[in-house]
């Protein structure tokens, strides 16, 4: 084949793919940006309260404040986003996270830490229920999975990118200043694009009821519910979804992010401080982040297109087992160096489980309710990552592998019980039907 003929080839898929993410394609960028700084932060930031006069017991406090705050607040800010505008929120939220950031170089008591850890909760509050919404109601039918997918892969380009960064800065800098401030500036870019690229879309809040027990979590979910892919106002209006969010797609989804969030939660407070434990250093530290981010941006998009032909459940169970394992070797492996390959098994199941999740989500949300969902299910995410936190900086002080075995324990336990409550349903959903490929992303823009 002529070489022009494949440059005209290329061109014209380049093209296709942008024309059919159009309309998602900034908010990922920003969730890049975003992300870019918060990678830099994660590897260091036990390091950096340790090193201010936080203990390992008042460790567990500090992280934890930053769930807390959201607990409270995102399914609040989950419901005004599916009826206010959006656009302002998100801004907003990356502009008050970004600033309880940066402040953490200036004020270093542990009080303080505890304060600002939760102002910056608050913003990411205002802002992820908004972003996951958007992306939600932006999605080409049957194409979720795939662009829950990429979203997660936005995310981890920023946890790859975003260690390399805060470790070269904080060697030229001399200390970890440098990467709250970094933090705080890729929050506050982030605030930027989506105020000038991303445009307000709008799905109409509809309250119907479906024919039988549909959307009721009491009731029977049998065959007859599985998801036809077909997720439009006039699908809702014909019962084809659930009216309500109290049915066994979302008591799935919120069990499965309590599981993945208590994991995180986990990682977030102790990793660092088990990894120089066991002889391994800042830079591998950095490694172990550099390879979760890696995996996940090179199998995360395909990750969500097997999970949009396939259906989600064979995928949950996969990722949370994957998890479970995992933080059970960490413990029992020798050396420190094993823990990359371990880490990239565990980004594999990652990579299938995020975006499972978010398309049982889909299925269980109703029409313009797609923020007030993903309020709720941040809520979980946010239950399990407070429990782990505080569990766990407890447990450290007792022993630093015991948090591993305990979290293993607790994965395995939530998916035997999303299994017993939603395990049928789950089953039941057909893949969805998917459109041309040349069909845009999008919504009702305003």
């Amino acid at each position: 084949m002529p070489t022009g003929s494949l440059i005209s080839r290329a061109g014209d898929g380049i093209a296709r793919w942008f024309v059919r993410w159009g309309a998602i394609l900034p908010l990922l960028a920003a969730e890049f940006i975003l992300w870019t700084g918060f990678g830099a932060l994660l590897p260091v930031m036990p390091l950096y309260f340790t090193e201010n006069g936080v203990d390992l017991a008042l460790l567990g406090v500090v992280i934890a404040a930053w769930p807390a705050a959201r607990l409270i607040a995102e399914p609040l800010f989950g419901m005004l986003a599916d009826r206010a505008a959006r656009v302002p929120l998100m801004v907003l939220g990356l502009v008050v996270a970004g600033a309880s950031v940066g402040a953490m170089a200036i004020w270093t008591a542990p009080v303080a830490f505890v304060a600002l850890r939760a102002a910056s909760g608050l913003g990411t509050a205002m802002y992820d229920p908004a972003a996951r919404g958007y992306l939600n109601d932006a999605a080409p039918a049957g194409r979720r999975g795939e662009v829950f997918g990429l979203y997660n892969a936005a995310q981890m380009g920023g946890i790859l990118l975003g260690p390399a960064i805060g470790g070269v800065g904080t060697a030229l800098v001399g200390g970890y200043v440098f990467v709250l401030v970094l933090a705080a500036v890729a929050s506050l870019v982030a605030s930027l694009a989506v105020a000038v690229r991303v445009p307000e879309i709008r799905v109409p809040h509809t309250r119907v009821t479906p024919p039988g027990s549909l959307a009721e979590f009491p009731g029977d979910l049998g065959p007859d519910l599985a998801d036809t892919g077909r997720t439009t106002v006039a699908g809702h209006l014909a019962g084809e979804v659930p009216a309500s969010l109290r049915n066994r797609f979302i008591a799935a989804a919120i069990l499965v992010n309590l599981a993945g969030y208590f994991g995180g939660g986990l990682y977030e407070t102790i990793w660092s401080l088990f990894v120089t434990d066991r002889g391994g250093g800042v830079e591998l530290i950095g490694v172990t982040f550099a390879t979760f981010g890696l995996v996940t941006i090179l199998v995360s998009p395909f990750g969500g297109r097997i999970v949009d032909r396939r259906g989600p459940f064979p995928f949950i169970i996969f990722g949370l087992l994957v998890m479970a394992v995992t933080m059970v070797a960490y413990p029992v492996t020798p050396d420190p160096l094993l823990y990359v390959p371990l880490v990239a098994v565990e980004a594999i199941g990652f990579s299938f489980l995020g975006p499972a999740t978010y398309a049982v989500v889909a299925r269980g949300t109703p029409a313009g309710r797609s923020s007030t969902a993903q309020g709720v299910l941040g809520a979980a995410g946010t239950i399990g990552t407070i429990a782990a936190a505080l569990a766990t900086g407890v447990m450290a002080a007792v022993d630093l592998s015991l948090p591993f075995f305990v979290g293993s324990a607790a994965v395995t336990v939530l998916l035997a019980v999303t299994l017993v409550v939603s395990g049928p349903a789950l089953r039941a959903m057909r893949p969805a039907a998917r459109p041309s490929l040349d069909a845009p992303a999008g919504g009702t823009a305003r």
